[in-house]
């Protein structure tokens, strides 16, 4: 079974205040006696589901076109955190990527899926991150709009990732996905040079 995981791109999709909104135009329309029907989009790349890229919080680390593909496929857990607010410790997860796979997805219930941006949502400790990249976690995926606290303005789980070569995705859809195991495939849009690009995400049950 395949469950879509990605957040819907359409004009009123939440942005993240005063970030560009998604928006569509029409160049070409057959209604107007053309012969094909040609769509433009705008909008930032962190609108709607994915990935950021290292360039997003520092100048001259990589870019969106260098994030490396293994990272965005592979088996993943979807761990509930939907209780849980402030900040998630690691007790709390029990989650072990040597066991649960490389790839963590936290199902926080504070997701832009139902129309609205939310106000705050669960994230990791610093300790907490720093835990589990020293077990091994490649990817860390949230449903929220960010892995770092909406008023944060040094982004530190953000750092630490990108420090240690692990990866994000943000704006997930987990709203239909019971915690446990999966198999993630979550390709990054091959955009040259951006801080984040659309992803279209989404699980397979666990084959093993």
């Amino acid at each position: 079974m395949i469950r879509d995981i990605s957040v819907a791109l359409r004009e009123g999709t939440p942005e993240w205040p005063g970030d560009t909104p998604y928006a569509c135009r029409w160049a070409s329309l057959i209604a107007k006696g053309e012969s094909v029907n040609v769509s433009a989009v705008i909008g930032s790349p962190h609108v709607g589901t994915h990935a950021d890229a290292p360039l997003h919080v520092r100048d001259g680390w990589p870019g969106s076109h260098e994030l490396p593909l293994d990272a965005f496929v592979g088996r993943a857990s979807v761990v509930d955190v939907s209780s849980t607010s402030g900040v998630i410790e690691v007790d709390a997860l029990a989650y072990d990527p040597d066991v649960h796979g490389e790839r963590l997805l936290l199902r926080t219930g504070r997701t832009i899926a139902g129309g609205q941006f939310p106000n705050e949502w669960p994230c990791l400790s610093e300790a907490c991150a720093r835990t589990l990249l020293g077990r091994g976690l490649r990817l860390l995926g949230v449903d929220a709009p960010s892995v770092d606290p909406r008023e944060s303005k040094t982004l530190p789980v953000h750092h630490m990732l990108f420090s240690a070569n692990a990866y994000i995705l943000e704006n997930l859809d987990l709203r239909r996905v019971a915690p446990g195991q999966y198999e993630l495939i979550a390709l990054p849009l091959k955009y040259m040079a951006l801080d984040a690009a659309p992803v279209r995400a989404v699980l397979r049950d666990d084959q093993r």
